[in-house]
């Protein structure tokens, strides 16, 4: 029943896991619709404190993730590939990028920390670098889940409505248009005539525009 597979490789496993059974991720989970596992990296090591980092070679501040921890990880408990490193180098997560990641049979999100993690990983275990912005976070654990409830959203099932997914942001290119709902006034400010009036012509037209407008004060670049 199962139809897609996420692996988590993480020094914070409990973290992930606790946003594992949080909204749509974990609706689309109780369904088993979706295979979601984190997986601690300190599991493979062998030394008393369970050391996952190290100084950099060549000076620097901070830490860097070890080659070996990671290795060892991936042989022990085969995740599924690509095996996706989460980090600000990476090519940016869109909703485009959720969908291809939706229609594979399970994927891998390697969650780096400190300064990083070393580059032999990068270039001997990791298939895919993904950024979900120009920002630095502590760890990759946040962005991690981000991808995993976008891409968890698209999986057949967890929604309880499918058609949604096709008026939200970026789905038609565009931002997602203004919503309202009850009551139809309140302290003086109204819902859109067009919107209470029942014409679905209309309605379909004044979010087309709506839609339109926003994008082209908000976002630009999509229009472009």
């Amino acid at each position: 029943m199962v139809s897609l597979r996420i692996d988590v490789l993480t020094i914070f496993p409990d973290f992930v896991e606790s946003g594992f059974d949080l909204g749509v991720v974990g609706r689309g989970r109780n369904k088993g619709l979706i295979d979601l596992r984190a997986h601690d990296l300190r599991q493979e090591t062998t030394d008393l404190h369970r050391t996952v980092d190290s100084p950099p070679y060549g000076g620097g501040a901070g830490m860097v993730l070890r080659a070996p921890p990671v290795f060892e990880l991936i042989d022990a408990v085969r995740p599924p590939r690509p095996v996706i490193y989460m980090g600000p180098a990476g090519r940016p997560f869109t909703q485009a990028v959720a969908q291809e990641l939706a229609d594979l049979d399970g994927f891998t999100l390697l969650c780096g920390r400190y300064e990083g993690v070393d580059q032999r990983v990068l270039d001997h275990a990791v298939d895919d670098v993904i950024s979900i912005g120009d920002v630095v976070l502590a760890g990759g654990e946040l962005a991690a889940l981000i991808v995993v409830e976008a891409v968890s959203r698209l999986v057949p099932g967890v929604l309880g409505n499918a058609a949604s997914i096709g008026d939200e942001s970026f789905s038609s290119g565009l931002l997602e248009y203004p919503q309202y709902t009850r009551p139809a006034e309140y302290r003086g400010w109204t819902v859109p005539e067009v919107l209470t009036s029942g014409d679905h012509a209309r309605v379909d037209a004044w979010r087309r525009d709506q839609a339109l407008k926003l994008t082209k004060e908000r976002r630009p670049d999509l229009l472009e």
